[in-house]
This record gives structure tokens, C-alpha cells and sequence, in this order.
């Protein structure tokens, strides 16, 4: 049997013993299809770039659901943020909306997450529980504050404010 044939034949299976199971009245995909879910991430990080607070949700939520965590650090820091946290019940006190290119120190968050995607290939997580993912999240967040130590050690002459966890990808 060829690579391909095997292939074939693997998908055959899976699709003759899905045949059983009932697709979800609330879907318009089968179990046996493929489904691609986005999640949002907010991070907060303190101004030397270290993780000090985050939380996820579905990209169908809104980024108004991250206001809670936002409000948790109140007493200790501002928040900046773009305009889709505005909301009309209120804002929390730290938050500061930014209006596009205003208060660029925001992109620090982008520069962390594009570090990420390459060391931690960041987009591209195949989980299916959402405990497994929050995990992943969590361990993710972790190894950044470890390695971004670990650079400072390693740096003792480089700027407190360097981001830089790319010597350790792997």
C-alpha cells in the first residue's frame, strides 16, 4: 500500500464509524468534520514586560469580558488599551482607551505575542478541552517570565526593558 492508499483508507474508517453518531441539531458540521475555534488573549504585563495577569475567551466574545481583569489590578497600574474595550455600562478606572497611534507603549503586548508565535508556535494549538488549553495558556505565560528572567541574567548589560526569548527557541 502507498502513503496515500493508507491515508485513504485511515479517513475511510473514521467516516464508516462516525456514521452512528448524530450531528448536533445546533451545527451544520458532522463530528467527523474539522472545526477551526479562535480564542482572544489578553495579557497583562508591567513595564518590564513580565506577564503579571491574563485571561482568554472565544473570538465571539466581546473584549469587554476582560474588563474583570482589568478591574483586579485597579490599586496597582493603568491599562492601556484599543477602542474595542469601550463598553457602555463604564470603563474600569486603570483603563485608558487609545485611539490609533496614540500611547504606543500598548505594542509591547504585539512584540510579546509575535516572539511567541515564533518560539512557542503560539497560533498553531490543537486542543480540543478547554482545561488542556487553559493549561497551555498558563504554562505559556510561565516559560515567557522565566525566559525573559533568564535573558536579564544571562544580559546584566542589557536594557531592564529588552524583550528578547529568542536564543532559547528551540
Amino acid at each position: 500500500m502507498t502513503t496515500e492508499d493508507i491515508i485513504i483508507h485511515i479517513f475511510y474508517l473514521v467516516d464508516e464509524r462516525m456514521k452512528a453518531v448524530k450531528r448536533v441539531p445546533q451545527t451544520h458540521l458532522y463530528p467527523s468534520e474539522i472545526v477551526t475555534i479562535g480564542i482572544k488573549l489578553c495579557w497583562l504585563v508591567n513595564r518590564f514586560g513580565q506577564v503579571v495577569g491574563w485571561q482568554w475567551a472565544t473570538m465571539n466574545r466581546p473584549d469587554q469580558d476582560f474588563h474583570p481583569l482589568l478591574s483586579a489590578q485597579e490599586d496597582n497600574t493603568i491599562v492601556l488599551a484599543d477602542l474595542g474595550f469601550r463598553c457602555k455600562e463604564g470603563i474600569p478606572a486603570n483603563l485608558k482607551l487609545c485611539p490609533k497611534g496614540t500611547w504606543n507603549e500598548r505594542m509591547v503586548v504585539e512584540t510579546i505575542f509575535s516572539m511567541l508565535t515564533v518560539v512557542c508556535k503560539a497560533k498553531k494549538m490543537h486542543h480540543r478541552v478547554q482545561a488542556y488549553l487553559e493549561v497551555r495558556l498558563a504554562y505559556t505565560a510561565a516559560m515567557f517570565n522565566v525566559l525573559l528572567t533568564l535573558f536579564h541574567q544571562l544580559h546584566p548589560d542589557a536594557d531592564p526593558g529588552k524583550l528578547s526569548i529568542a536564543e532559547f527557541s528551540l
